[in-house]
């Protein structure tokens, strides 16, 4: 009765293609043989140098050799780019496998077809019912291919590179080899001094930060929102227009433009300040001054947004309980207290999550406005202003300290990722009650 059913499922085993072969399904079936062989072809000669190259990061390094009597340059082992091939293989693996796995069961769904007695179907009525039943998958195909080779295989780089000893001048490929080291660089981060006391000092700041750069920004755009919506205020169109273009205006062009204005020396700032007798301020030369600052500019800049959507939710708000207030004699704050307070937070609650973890990660204000000067004397390749973001850019781009960066970029995911996964898991949001209770 299972003739059909295992006869091609253990054929489309042996072989991708051969079950559709079995079932007389010869276009689909030659389609998935062509398939097959090409995907052999590549990995039966690079599948065994690819793990070997990610097991070992190589063996031989850059050199010179007397070669028939004259010294010439021998290529060594790139690891890195070992490292690189290797895992664009497996993960070419990885979708050969799931595409073998789809011919499997679709031989066995075909064979169980036909052992009660219905006819497989065709090549064209396979393709309409690709074209009409999962054309979202089918156009999906390329855009996943992409994120796997584009944006999971570097996050898995990067990770990877911090279980390695990868930073200048010591081990930089092909010169030297660069070797596993386990989880030798975190321990380094967090235990060894000239390390520890940067990352201690620079993540302390970081939350700092983004818990006032958070809270300043969003109460900031409550105050505002409430202010425009005030019953005594005119022209609220014009004070929209007006607080919405610090948002308009590109951050970069208006950073830089704050960069002058707090300038310590000519700054317009200082100046106005220097009329009233008031003296020249620090801005940015001096390390409190110049945490002030950020946290100011960036009130500047992220008021807006908070502004643009309270706005939006004080014209959900339904006018009845506001009335149902006044007829209990509720006064101002009152009214702030039990109703617009509440359904600012049940509709924003994710979106303030969202700001807290995106200024752990604002990039744009710190290093704009101050490049995380000024200097620290007890920190390594950090400033005074740094977050843990602008100092992996360091450590990165000026330093070629890899590993480290590594080791930094995926304490930064795991900050973000568990922070707000907790606060929006507690949100009401989240759990979905009414607002009404």
């Amino acid at each position: 009765m299972n003739r059909h059913r295992n006869t091609a499922t253990i054929l489309s085993v042996l072989c991708m293609g051969l079950g559709q072969l079995y079932n007389r399904q010869i276009m689909k079936g030659l389609l998935l043989v062509l398939i097959n062989a090409a995907a052999l072809s590549y990995f039966i000669p690079n599948l065994g140098q690819a793990l070997w190259g990610i097991i070992t990061l190589g063996e031989k390094t850059q050199g010179f050799e007397k070669i028939n009597g004259l010294m010439q340059r021998v290529e060594g082992d790139h690891s890195i780019y070992l490292l690189i091939g290797g895992l664009i293989t497996i993960i070419a693996l990885i979708l050969y496998i799931s595409l073998y796995v789809v011919n499997v069961r679709d031989a066995h769904r075909t064979g169980s077809q036909r052992d009660e007695g219905k006819k497989a179907a065709s090549f064209s009525q396979t393709w309409n019912y690709l074209k009409d039943k999962k054309f979202p998958i089918l156009l999906l195909i390329l855009p996943v291919s992409g994120v796997l080779f584009l944006t999971i295989m570097p996050i898995v780089f990067m990770i990877l590179l911090a279980f390695t000893n990868y930073s200048s001048p010591d081990n930089i490929p092909p010169a030297a080899l660069v070797d596993w080291v386990g989880f030798q660089t975190f321990k380094d981060l967090l235990m060894l001094k000239t390390w520890s006391r940067t990352f201690l000092g620079v993540f302390t700041w970081t939350i700092i930060w983004a818990v006032l750069a958070t809270v300043t920004t969003y109460f900031g755009g409550i105050l505002v929102a409430l202010l425009i919506e005030s019953k005594g205020i005119r022209l609220k169109k014009l004070w929209r227009t007006l607080f919405i273009i610090p948002y308009a205006i590109p951050q970069l062009i208006s950073l830089l433009v704050m960069r002058n204005l707090f300038n310590g020396s000519f700054g317009p700032i200082n100046q106005y300040l220097s009329y009233f007798g008031l003296g020249k301020l620090p801005w940015l030369t001096d390390p409190f001054w110049a945490k002030v600052t950020v946290i100011l500019v960036n009130m500047w800049v992220g008021i807006p947004v908070s502004m643009v959507l309270i706005l939006g939710v004080l014209t959900a708000i339904p006018k009845d309980l506001y009335e149902a207030a006044d007829v209990d004699g509720a006064t101002g704050w009152h009214k702030f207290k039990i109703i617009t307070l509440p359904y600012i937070m049940f509709s924003t609650a994710p979106i303030l999550i969202m700001q807290f973890a995106g200024n752990i990660n604002n990039f744009n204000v710190i290093f704009l406005l101050t490049n995380g000067d000024p200097v620290n004397g007890k920190y390594q390749y950090a400033g005074s202003t740094d977050l843990l973001v602008t100092w992996l850019f360091k450590l990165t781009l000026n330093n070629s300290k890899f590993n480290i960066s590594s080791a930094i970029g995926i304490i930064i995911f795991l900050i973000v990722a568990s922070l707000s996964i907790w606060s929006y898991r507690r949100t009401r949001s989240f759990k979905e009650e009414d607002m009404v209770q």
